[in-house]
């Protein structure tokens, strides 16, 4: 026990000395800055939330665990209490919520085109589908049945709906692949396995479809953005030194430019925080903001993001419970 007591005073120290005497990072101009007054009230229940989109009124619908934290194993119980939330883009009050009793362990969403709401739940092995208000119109996978076959998943991290209504799932923590959907749910096809060669991923984490139905993902544990077309071949890939585990990945309807969130821990114990960075349809970064700037003076570890037609960007922090707006500057 004393041993690894003296170990952690060191890593302490350590990283007390790496850190603590660095220069602060000098302000720059991001084009974005964080409303705080955004929400207006808090959101009751909210907790871990993992997923976020715009629905056709450009409200933010939310996926959170409410109550519940990420455990391995995962428990074994439904939650209890609404998990989908719904609020107001402006203001932040919670318009509608459902979805009790019916997840495990929330993890990605989207809201497609004709405004119905897409889940995965990591632990259940299942995408649903549903209406705006909640009722249960599509599942796929098998109830906590795992594999890698065309009914199966290891661990869904996220869906994305093309124009078309094609689905793509990506499958995840486990099977490190793509699969294709037709709308009605039937299997088209996959492409991808775990590595690190282009192609190839390590947890590929979101997911998101730009106005020509190419398919961005984030691989997460590659510190990469891969950019596919609706067949699964690589036209591009985004990448830096500065990323750090790239999490999610959002289109902009406006402009099409890429949105992409980060989190950095030091030596596995010290979270210095995520970064949004903004890359315009060249892949020229336009911006990188959070931890870069200290925008925000709390370290957050963004989860997922999405942006509305007005160019705001609202993120999931996973590490402190909320949802953050940040709004153009100007606006």
């Amino acid at each position: 026990m004393q041993s690894i007591i003296r170990g952690l005073f060191l890593v302490a120290l350590i990283h007390i000395f790496t850190f603590s005497f660095q220069k602060p990072v000098p302000p720059v101009e991001t084009g974005y800055y964080l409303d705080p007054f955004w929400p207006q009230t808090s959101i009751a229940g909210l907790s871990q939330p993992s997923g976020i989109d715009i629905d056709t009124s450009q409200n933010i619908v939310l996926f959170n665990r409410t109550g519940r934290k990420w455990t391995d194993p995962f428990p074994d119980t439904l939650i209890s209490r609404n998990t989908i939330m719904i609020l107001d883009n402006k203001t932040g009050r919670l318009l509608n919520s459902w979805g009790a009793d019916l997840f495990i362990m929330p993890h990605g969403l989207t809201v497609d085109h004709d405004n119905n709401v897409w889940v995965t739940d990591v632990s259940l092995q299942e995408v649903f589908k549903f209406s705006h208000e909640g009722k249960l119109l599509m599942k796929l996978g098998l109830t906590r049945e795992t594999g890698s076959d065309s009914l199966r998943f290891n661990q869904p991290t996220d869906v994305a709906v093309a124009k078309d209504g094609t689905i793509y799932i990506s499958d995840g923590y486990v099977n490190s692949r793509i699969v294709k959907y037709s709308p009605q749910g039937k299997y088209i096809g996959e492409w991808g396995k775990k590595g690190n060669k282009p192609g190839e991923f390590n947890v590929p984490h979101g997911i998101d479809i730009d106005q020509n139905g190419n398919v961005y993902v984030a691989d997460r544990q590659n510190d990469r953005v891969q950019v596919f077309d609706k067949d699964g071949k690589l036209l591009k890939v985004y990448t830096d030194k500065k990323m750090e585990n790239l999490y999610s990945v959002s289109i902009d309807p406006e402009n099409q430019h890429l949105l992409a969130i980060d989190y950095l821990v030091v030596m596995k114990y010290f979270s210095k925080g995520s970064n949004i960075m903004e890359y315009d349809t060249a892949g020229n970064m336009l911006t990188r903001f959070g931890r870069a700037t200290n925008i925000d003076a709390k370290p957050a570890r963004y989860h997922d993001i999405t942006v509305d037609k007005e160019g705001s960007i609202y993120v999931t922090d996973i590490l402190g419970d909320m949802v953050q707006k940040y709004k153009k500057s100007g606006r």
